[in-house]
């Protein structure tokens, strides 16, 4: 959509806005608005241009947060809440579903200013507190809809089973995401397009996301009244369990009111196990995003019946010939409270190893991000790959695969060769040499 009000947007986060772009928010305010805390006054804004990235400001927040897990977990439970192998499979599958970010632009911000532009039945005003709360009822009651379509359509749920792969359960499990998730669930905010500014949808489409990560932990027990309304980490980790009283429960975004009123609301109870039902049983990014698909592709060439293959696409995980839409309750495994995560023995000197090279890639993608305007497509693409391919080997490396050696022996050579030849640089122009060696 050349010239578009999406493009401009993009444009001026990029580039660090100047007059008429993004406005600069406080420290405070992105503290707050990690907390879906900003009042109408202080996040209305006119254009779609004026909208602040309050995600990417949000990252030292995500940091810090982290950080405060760690050691409100070592002193309520003298152990820390997660892993070495899952941390790196968790921010390594954040990273990788935010690289076509880099290529494309938001297909959400894009549809939606579309249909604002060429469809809308009329228009609210962008600076009435009025829009501003109903904006945020509609993304919530649309982040319903779509998340739960995302578990009850086999083909949606092979995106979003990524977010639940995760066997623990803490802050790094929030950044662990789809990369063809979006692709899908941009279609349930367009009705709003229909009379809701762009500008207010922008930012509460951020707000929505941003307030879903501190839900990711278990060093909060319960928060009294507020649980009967707003998602909570109570509400959220039973989302992500796996026993049978957990399944397909609490969707809500921000708020729980919507799974109350459909009846898929469940109150945490017995102890809560992580994951998948069938567990995956890997690290590795790339497989963690593609093997769902293949299971489908598989299942539906083996499923006898035009009319079975469709619903091997659009019925729930869980069903096959002659069950309900969503499979049969009783074929959900037991929870016996002995189940053991996938945790392959690595040699200490590997798993400090992947997570010194790790701490490198980060540092190459940030960079990546800061100067993404001023690179030659080319570079840009070599850069993804290279990435692509860092994360895949981490993964392998975390599992002590035998394969991995050979790929991580690749992956350095080429980093040597990109790296003396410019291709490459760190944000810390000190740690080039450090980096060689």
């Amino acid at each position: 959509v050349p010239g578009s009000a999406a493009q401009r947007w993009q444009r001026g986060l990029a580039m660090g806005a100047e007059a008429g772009g993004p406005r600069d928010s406080s420290p405070g305010q992105q503290l707050r608005a990690l907390f879906y805390a900003l009042p109408p006054g202080e996040s209305s804004f006119r254009t779609v241009e004026e909208v602040p990235d309050y995600v990417e400001k949000s990252i030292p927040f995500f940091i810090t947060f982290i950080g405060l897990e760690f050691a409100v977990s070592w002193i309520q439970k003298r152990k820390l809440p997660g892993r070495i192998n899952d941390g790196i499979s968790s921010l390594s599958l954040g990273i990788l579903s935010r690289l076509p970010d880099v290529l494309f632009r938001s297909i959400e911000l894009i549809s939606y200013i579309y249909v604002w532009n060429n469809y809308r039945l009329f228009e609210l005003p962008w600076d009435s507190p009025w829009t501003w709360y109903l904006t945020l009822l509609g993304v919530d009651f649309a982040y319903y809809c779509f998340h739960r379509m995302s578990h009850e359509v086999n083909i949606l749920w092979a995106a979003h089973q990524v977010h639940h792969s995760s066997e623990d359960y803490n802050l790094f499990t929030a950044l662990r995401q789809s990369v063809l998730q979006k692709y899908t669930s941009w279609m349930f905010n367009l009705p709003m397009a229909l009379f809701i500014p762009p500008s207010v949808f922008a930012v509460h489409l951020q707000f929505n996301l941003l307030y879903q990560f501190w839900i990711h932990t278990e060093v909060i027990t319960k928060l009294g009244p507020l649980e009967w309304i707003l998602n909570t980490p109570s509400h959220h980790r039973v989302h992500h369990g796996r026993n049978p009283y957990c399944i397909d429960k609490n969707y809500g975004g921000t708020l729980i009111i919507w799974d109350r009123i459909f009846g898929t609301f469940e109150a945490e109870d017995a102890k809560v196990v992580y994951g998948l039902t069938h567990p995956v049983n890997s690290f590795d990014p790339i497989m963690l995003q593609l093997r769902p698909l293949a299971h489908i592709w598989n299942t539906f060439w083996a499923t006898p019946g035009f009319c079975n293959k469709l619903s091997v696409i659009f019925k729930g995980p869980g069903w096959g010939p002659g069950k309900p839409r969503l499979g049969l309750p009783e074929e959900i495994p037991v929870i016996t409270g002995k189940e053991v995560p996938f945790n392959p023995h690595v040699p200490a000197y590997l798993n400090c190893y992947a997570l010194v090279h790790f701490a490198v890639i980060v540092d190459l993608y940030t960079e990546l991000l800061a100067s993404v305007t001023m690179l030659s497509q080319g570079t840009v693409l070599m850069r993804i790959g290279f990435i692509i391919l860092s994360l895949a080997s981490f993964g392998l490396l975390t599992e002590n695969k035998s394969i991995a050696g050979i790929l991580e022996i690749i992956r350095c050579l080429v980093f040597i060769g990109v790296y003396k030849l410019g291709y490459f640089r760190s944000n810390f122009s000190f740690l080039g040499y450090a980096y060689e060696v």
